[in-house]
C-alpha cells in the first residue's frame, strides 16, 4: 500500500526522489526503519488509511534531534485541517512524552502550500537555504508550543473529543524492542498513565491540560532508543 501511494504521481512529484521504488527497495527500506531510532505511522481518518507521517533519525546525534515528513495519497486532504491534525499528534508525542528536541524538515521551495503550512506550526527556514531546491526548515519546542496553542485548541474544539493521547503497541512493537523502550521512557517520566491490553495490544492513555502540557526533558545520555536497540 505505501509503496503504491509513494510511487504515484500525485505523491512523487512533492519528493526530491523520485524514482521508481521497487519491492526490494521497499523492504530495504523498511528493514533500516524498523527500529526504536525511527517512528513512523499511518494516517487513519474516519477509518481511512489515507498517507503517512514520521519522525527519522530521533536519537542519531545524541541530542534527540529528528527530521519529520508527511504525505497524503489523496489529494482530497490537501489544505483541511487532516494534515494539520497528524503533524500535531506527531509533534505532541515528539515534546510531551518522549522528550525530542528540533526538528527538521525539508520542503520543495516551489511547494508553496506546504511552506504556509508548516509555518503555521512554527517552522523556520534556515539561514542559507533561500536558493535550496529542497530546503531545510527548522522547528524548537518553545516555538510548537507558543505558535500552535490556539490550533491545538481549535482542535480539540472541531474533534469533538477531550484532550485524551493514547499510545497502542502491538505485539510486533514489542519484538523489535520499540513498545519496552517507549515504555521505559514513560515509566521513568513524571507523567502517569493509563494503561489496559486489549486484542493483544497494550494502550496508554493520558489526559493532558491544553492549557499546560507536560514537556518531557529527558536526558540522551541515560535514556536513548538507539543504546537500547543496540544493546
Amino acid at each position: 500500500m505505501l509503496r503504491g501511494w509513494r510511487n504515484s504521481e500525485k505523491v512523487n512529484k512533492f519528493m526530491e526522489y523520485r524514482e521508481y521504488i521497487t519491492p526490494e527497495m521497499q523492504l530495504n527500506w523498511f528493514n533500516s526503519i524498523n527500529n526504536p531510532d525511527n517512528y513512523y505511522y499511518i494516517i487513519i481518518y474516519q477509518g481511512e488509511k489515507i498517507g503517512l507521517i514520521n519522525e527519522k533519525g530521533f536519537d542519531s546525534m545524541g541530542s534527540k534531534t529528528t527530521e519529520s515528513g508527511l504525505f497524503l495519497a489523496d489529494d482530497k486532504y490537501r489544505g483541511t485541517h487532516v494534515p494539520v491534525f497528524a503533524s500535531l499528534v506527531l509533534l505532541e508525542m515528539s515534546y510531551f512524552f518522549l522528550g525530542g528536541g528540533d526538528s527538521y524538515i525539508r520542503i520543495l521551495k516551489d511547494n508553496k502550500a506546504s511552506i504556509v503550512y508548516n509555518k503555521q506550526l512554527g517552522y523556520e527556514l534556515e539561514p542559507g537555504q533561500e536558493q535550496v531546491d529542497n530546503q531545510l526548515y527548522k522547528l524548537t519546542r518553545e516555538r510548537f508550543i507558543n505558535k500552535t496553542y490556539k490550533i491545538r485548541k481549535a482542535a480539540l474544539k472541531v474533534s469533538g473529543g477531550s484532550p485524551l493521547y493514547s499510545v497502542v503497541w502491538e505485539p510486533e512493537d514489542y519484538l523489535t524492542g520499540m513498545a519496552q523502550e517507549s515504555e521505559a521512557l514513560f515509566a521513568a517520566g513524571e507523567i502517569r498513565f493509563d494503561d489496559r491490553w486489549e486484542n493483544g495490544c497494550h494502550i496508554y492513555s493520558y489526559a493532558v491540560d491544553v492549557e499546560n502540557p507536560p514537556c518531557r526533558n529527558v536526558n540522551p545520555e541515560e535514556w536513548t532508543p538507539r543504546k537500547y536497540y543496540k544493546s
